[in-house]
C-alpha cells in the first residue's frame, strides 16, 4: 500500500499534523523532496515538535522514517534536529531512520550563496528561507554535488569533490567578491558528519522494495503545496523540487511503482509565505487580514516571518487538487475561522474584466483579481468536537461548499494541532 500525503495550496497547510496522525495506520514514513526549508508542526503528549528535515512518523518509535534520494540534506541541521528530538526523549536509530545514498548533501556554501543572491537582488528577491535549497539542486543537475552514499567513501571522491569546490569558488569571487572557499575545512565538515550519519546510510531503493513486496504499508510525505512545485507552481515564485504526489516514488527509491492512494491537505483559508502572486490576499482588509493571522498563529514554522493571508481560495485549491490527484481531502484549521460573523470565500478570478474559474500561469496570475463570496459563519468553539453530527450546522455547510467546489471528498476535518482534535467522516 503505497500513499502520498502533500498540499494542495501553498504549503504549511498542516501536513506534519496530518502525516503524524495517519502514520499509526502505516510501517514506513518517507519524505520525498526537499530539505531543511519544510516546517512540519505535530503537536502530541510530549509536547510541540518543529520538523525540518526528518519525516513527521519520526514520533511514533514503531514506525521507520525514511529519507529518499530526492531530498537535500544539510548534515549540520539534520545533526541538531536529531539532537534536539533526544533531548526530549525521541529514540532515533539507524533501525528507526534510514538515508538514502542517493539524496544530495547540502553544503555550507549552498547555504552562503543562497543569502548572497537574496541580498544582491534586493526589492526582486524570491523571499527564499536561505537553507541553500535552490543552489544545491541547482548543482545536482549539473552534477555537482556529492550524495549521502559518497561519506561512505570519501577518500575515493576527494578530488572530484576538490573539483567541484574549484568551481564554487570560482562562482563565488567572481559573482559576489567573496574570499575563495577552504577545501580542506569543508573536507573536514564532511568527515565529521561522515561518521554520525555512516550507520544511517542505505540503498533506500532496496529497502522499500522489500518492504513493499512484503506487504508493509508506506506512506510518503511532500513539503510545500502543489502551487509551488517547480514545474506546476507559481514559477519562479516555487521551491526548486517536485511537491507533486505523482512523484512521490521517484524521489522515495521506488521510480517503478504507482500510487494507491493519494490524500491531500487543504487548508480551511489561505495562506503564503514568501513572494509570488497570491490573489486571496486581496479579498480581506488589512485589518481583517491581522485578525486571521493572529487567530491561526501564521507565522512561518521554519523561518518565523509572518504568513500572508486571505480567505480560501477555490480557484487555487481546485487546481491542487488536481495537480495532487487527490482522492481524498483533510481540511486543517477549521476552528480557526470560529470567530467570523461570515466567511468570505474566493470563487472565481477577474483577469482583465474576463471572470475565470481556472488558475493561469505567468503574467495573467499576477493581474488576477478574486470574486468572493461570503457563507455564514458558526461564532462558537468547535475544538472539542469530535463527531461530524456534532458540528454546528453552518459549519458543516461549509464543509461541504468546499468540498462540491474543489470535486474531491473531504475525509477528516481538524478542529485544533492536538493528535485528538480530529473529525473523521
Amino acid at each position: 500500500m503505497l500513499t502520498a500525503i502533500t498540499g494542495i495550496n501553498w504549503g504549511d497547510e498542516g501536513k506534519g499534523r496530518m502525516v503524524d496522525l495517519i502514520s499509526r495506520e502505516y510501517d514506513i514514513v518517507c519524505r520525498y523532496q526537499g530539505g531543511n526549508n519544510a516546517g512540519h508542526t505535530v503537536v502530541n503528549e510530549r509536547g510541540k515538535f518543529v520538523l525540518n528535515l526528518l519525516p513527521s512518523g519520526i514520533l511514533r518509535p514503531e514506525v521507520t522514517c525514511v529519507m529518499g534520494n530526492g531530498m537535500v540534506v544539510d548534515l549540520a541541521h539534520l545533526a541538531h534536529e536529531i539532537e534536539t528530538l533526544r533531548e526530549k526523549g525521541i529514540v532515533i536509530d539507524p533501525d528507526h531512520l534510514k538515508i538514502s545514498n542517493r539524496a544530495t548533501i547540502c553544503m555550507p556554501y549552498h547555504v552562503m550563496q543562497d543569502k548572497l543572491e537574496e541580498e544582491r537582488l534586493g526589492a526582486a528577491k524570491f523571499g527564499s528561507t536561505l537553507r541553500g535549497i535552490a543552489y544545491v539542486y541547482g548543482d545536482k543537475y549539473m552534477k555537482k554535488t556529492l550524495r549521502m552514499g559518497d561519506l561512505l567513501h570519501l577518500e575515493e571522491v576527494k578530488e572530484r569533490f576538490r573539483t567541484i569546490v574549484d568551481w564554487k569558488s570560482l562562482t563565488l569571487t567572481s559573482i559576489y567578491g567573496c574570499d575563495p572557499l577552504d577545501f580542506d575545512g569543508l573536507y573536514g565538515w564532511l568527515q565529521k558528519y561522515a561518521e554520525i550519519f555512516r550507520p544511517y546510510i542505505c540503498d533506500i531503493g532496496d529497502y522499500l522494495g522489500k518492504a513493499d513486496a512484503a506487504g508493509k504499508k508506506i506512506l510518503f510525505e511532500a513539503q510545500l503545496g502543489a502551487l509551488r512545485d517547480v514545474d506546476y507552481g507559481i514559477y519562479p515564485m516555487t521551491t526548486s523540487s517536485n511537491v507533486i504526489g505523482a512523484y512521490a516514488p521517484i524521489g522515495a527509491g521506488l521510480p517503478g511503482k504507482k500510487l494507491d492512494k493519494s490524500i491531500g491537505i487543504m487548508k480551511a483559508y489561505s495562506s503564503c509565505v514568501g513572494e509570488g502572486p497570491f490573489a486571496a490576499e486581496q479579498a480581506m482588509t488589512e485589518e481583517e487580514k491581522d485578525k486571521l493571522r493572529e487567530a491561526g498563529h501564521e507565522y512561518g514554522a521554519a523561518t518565523g516571518r509572518p504568513r500572508r493571508v486571505g480567505p480560501i481560495d477555490l480557484v487555487a485549491s481546485r487546481y491542487g487538487v488536481s495537480c495532487q490527484g487527490a482522492d481524498e481531502l483533510a481540511l486543517t484549521l477549521l476552528d480557526v475561522l470560529d470567530y467570523m460573523d461570515e466567511i468570505p470565500v474566493v470563487t472565481h478570478y477577474d483577469v482583465d474584466g474576463e471572470i475565470v474559474d481556472y488558475f493561469p500561469m505567468g503574467e495573467a496570475l499576477n493581474r488576477a483579481k478574486p470574486v468572493t463570496e461570503t457563507l455564514p459563519g458558526w461564532k462558537c468553539d468547535i475544538t472539542g468536537i469530535r463527531r461530524w453530527e456534532d458540528l454546528p450546522r453552518e459549519a458543516q455547510d461549509y464543509v461541504n461548499y468546499l468540498e462540491k467546489a474543489v470535486g474531491c471528498s473531504i475525509k477528516y476535518i481538524s478542529v485544533g494541532a492536538e493528535r485528538d482534535q480530529i473529525i473523521i467522516r
